[in-house]
């Protein structure tokens, strides 16, 4: 009789503590996901220092797949130098979300690069805004134009790259890792 007590309360022990350990608290919480971005349009407008028209290089993908975007290159002129600004809009949303706005309330996590082929004659630098680190967001920027020339600028927006790469702080991609969240190629005339 006191073996059948025995094997009762130890099988209520053992009850007990798979009850309690599945239902423990140490479990790990739940992790955050951060939604990436939908961007569907890219904006890139480009002002002459000292003032003049307004530039717009557009790239616009309304069904966010990617596929048969519109894109806008206008020419640029040669041997000047442009103020520039890059925007992100997400136009599934009515009105359009403006991505912009994230990308700098983030600004530890984004970084946004303009890569130049070299037979386009055109150096970006970058101006603006920089996170609480130092390190440039890369939205605002100059874009010195030498002799007329043609070639491809790209724009890529990175998401959690190490801003502490080498380069990364000029605007060196090579090392920077992270995410793309978007990657923009415009066909410049420079004339």
């Amino acid at each position: 009789m006191k073996t059948m007590k025995t094997i009762k309360l130890l099988s209520l022990g053992l009850l007990a503590t798979l009850v309690f350990s599945a239902c423990s608290d140490d479990d790990d919480a739940p992790q955050v996901i951060n939604e990436e971005e939908v961007i569907t349009t890219l904006k890139l407008k480009l002002t002459p220092e000292g003032g003049g028209e307004i530039i717009t290089f557009t790239y616009r993908d309304l069904d966010g797949d990617g596929s048969n975007p519109e894109i806008t290159s206008p020419s640029l002129s040669a041997n000047t130098t442009y103020t520039g600004r890059v925007e992100f809009l997400n136009e599934l949303e009515d009105p359009a979300e403006d991505i912009t706005i994230e990308v700098l309330e983030e600004a530890e996590e984004h970084q946004v690069f303009y890569i130049v082929e070299d037979s386009l004659n055109a150096i970006p630098t970058y101006t603006g805004a920089l996170d609480n680190d130092g390190n440039p967001v890369g939205v605002e920027f100059s874009l010195a134009i030498g002799d007329a020339s043609q070639g491809n600028f790209t724009v890529f927006l990175i998401h959690e790259g190490d801003k502490n790469a080498p380069g990364a702080s000029e605007g060196d991609l090579t090392e920077v890792g992270g995410e793309t969240d978007i990657e923009v190629t415009f066909n410049v005339t420079v004339e």
